[in-house]
């Protein structure tokens, strides 16, 4: 049997900072192995650099359960802020510290621990595998999507996933995730001629132009979402000239922002209407797009019904069906099967002193057992 904090600790302990790997797959290897699980070591490289991944497999045959995660994390910013080591786990009043404790080593460990303790008394009808990346918290081009074009190739595509993202916003049981927004970056420029603020007459103050192309911009209303997203929501991040003197008419001006996009749009619908849009206050700009990130959503059925019942036997709690946050790796996995989000505590991730309360973990872990059981037996 496989002890989810103890496990939770061995991640912890390995410095793993997106790219880096610093050996938490090979502990991950050397637990399933254990467990008799086939592990395939799959780095994929490109001009960005190299990424090591990890699917692990037991059995052939269907139904074919696959858990997604990663064993990547986020930088620890200002180390002396911490109040023990990021990479130490410390436990402290009921709660294990260290980065990537909700973010989610948490969630990976917590499965593999109910997948050790659903093998002591039952034997699975089909088969169970864990695709973890090292590249979601970073590029995501040499991670998952790569891993799930392998796995096809090789008849491994799964009957249904599980990713174990922190989801609950305060306590273990509030929601599962059933589809994400889509992400949309936009970089939109004006361009003028620069000039002395008192000699206007000489320069092109692009700014003026610049704010009523943003005004159009946060002023539209997309849509009112439906009934499993909320609206469309446009926000700016940046504007920017360049400019530190009071009397210089600047020669460009640029914004920058992101648009979280509900499934009524697609990245390309929305480039057209942010064009119209644009194109309708009548001031030249240029503008550019960057976004890797769809919508999409797994509509309410047996596979969901099955996870929200799991936590509901745990926690006593229906969780709510949502699809709010930011994106993950179930992008991509949603093209290949049904997937469903269903992980710990969200409240301290990417922070100083990460953490995640013990109870929870171990709760997560009995979930997971719960959906192996309810999914292979019924």
């Amino acid at each position: 049997m496989i002890d989810t904090i103890t496990l939770l600790k061995q991640l912890i302990a390995c410095p793993s900072v997106t790219p880096e790997d610093a050996g938490a797959q090979e502990v991950l290897a050397d637990a399933l192995t254990a467990m008799g699980f086939e592990c395939h070591h799959l780095p994929f490289s490109d001009e960005t650099g190299e990424i090591v991944n990890l699917f692990a497999r037991l059995g052939t045959g269907s139904p074919h359960i696959c858990f997604a995660g990663h064993t990547d994390v986020v930088p620890v910013g200002d180390e002396a802020a911490w109040t023990s080591p990021p990479f130490e786990p410390t436990i402290r009043d009921g709660f294990i510290y260290g980065r990537g404790a909700s973010d989610m080593k948490g969630g990976v460990a917590a499965f593999v621990a109910a997948v050790s303790a659903y093998l002591k008394d039952h034997k699975p009808s089909g088969s169970i595998s864990l695709l973890i990346t090292g590249d979601e918290e970073d590029l995501a081009v040499n991670g998952t999507v790569k891993v799930l074009d392998w796995m096809a190739k090789n008849g491994h595509t799964p009957d249904v996933a599980i990713v174990g993202e922190p989801t609950n916003p305060d306590e273990l049981g509030q929601e599962i995730k059933i589809g994400r927004r889509g992400s949309l970056n936009g970089y939109l420029s004006v361009k003028g001629v620069q000039g002395h603020v008192a000699y206007q007459h000489l320069a092109d103050n692009p700014l003026p132009r610049l704010v009523k192309l943003a005004d159009a911009l946060a002023s539209y209303r997309f849509d009112a979402g439906n009934e499993f997203f909320p609206p469309t929501n446009l926000e700016i991040s940046s504007i920017d000239v360049g400019n530190k003197a009071t009397n210089v008419i600047p020669a460009h001006g640029t914004l920058a922002f992101n648009i979280r996009f509900n499934d009524t749009w697609s990245s390309e619908t929305l480039k057209v209407k942010l064009r119209e849009i644009l194109d309708s206050v009548g001031a030249p700009y240029e503008i550019e797009f960057e976004g890797n990130a769809e919508s999409f959503i797994t509509k309410p059925g047996a596979w969901s019904e099955i996870v929200r019942d799991a936590v509901a036997d745990i926690t006593g709690r229906t969780p709510d069906y949502t699809t709010n946050g930011g994106t993950s790796d179930a992008r991509f996995v949603v093209q290949h099967c049904p997937v469903i989000e269903c992980g710990a505590v969200n409240e301290s991730i990417h922070q100083v002193d990460e953490n995640a309360k013990v109870s929870d973990l171990e709760n997560l872990t009995r979930i997971y057992e719960r959906i192996l059981v309810r999914y292979f037996e019924g």
